[in-house]
């Protein structure tokens, strides 16, 4: 397959999955925190757990933004997909420079973030854009494996959550 090809498939996989998240956010309302609950940064939910525990993490694709019509050096648009086991956390992480939206394929998980006063359930079907300024850790309350699909916009040198939520 010649370079162009290749990156023609790249753009249409992340397309394809763009618009998957998007018939996603048409069929279920995304767990959200409540109107009454939204509070300012810092103010919801307090830092949580910082080491992941019962997760894998798998980069399905990614597309080097540099090299776009529209370019954004020095940033990926990716694709992954997390499993949680039951009892499983994604560690406390911020979204101050890394806007993302996350599917929910299977199972359950909470989210506690720094910008709401109460926990958020997401459930299968659902989507949510997360995006700054909140910080947020997930943890996985339920009997069987939630799967998640996200997509984000990361930072090539933010090694420090290549592998975060």
């Amino acid at each position: 397959m010649t370079k162009p090809q290749s990156h023609f498939r790249r753009i249409a996989l992340a397309a394809s999955l763009a618009g998957a998240l998007a018939l996603g956010a048409n069929a279920a309302v995304a767990g959200e925190c409540p109107a009454d609950k939204r509070v300012a940064e810092g103010q919801g939910q307090k830092p949580g757990p910082s080491m992941p525990k019962g997760v894998t993490d798998k980069i399905l694709t990614t597309t080097d933004l540099a090299k776009q019509p529209l370019p954004v050096n020095g940033r990926l648009f990716r694709a992954r997909r997390l499993d949680i086991e039951p009892g499983g956390i994604v560690p406390w992480h911020s979204h101050a420079t890394r806007p993302a939206m996350i599917y929910v394929v299977s199972g359950q998980v909470t989210e506690y973030a720094s910008t709401c006063a109460v926990p958020i359930l997401h459930r299968a079907g659902e989507i949510t854009a997360e995006a700054a300024p909140t910080s947020h850790w997930w943890q996985n309350h339920g009997k069987t494996a939630a799967v998640l699909i996200s997509v984000d916009i990361f930072q090539v040198e933010d090694t420090a959550n290549e592998k975060m939520m």
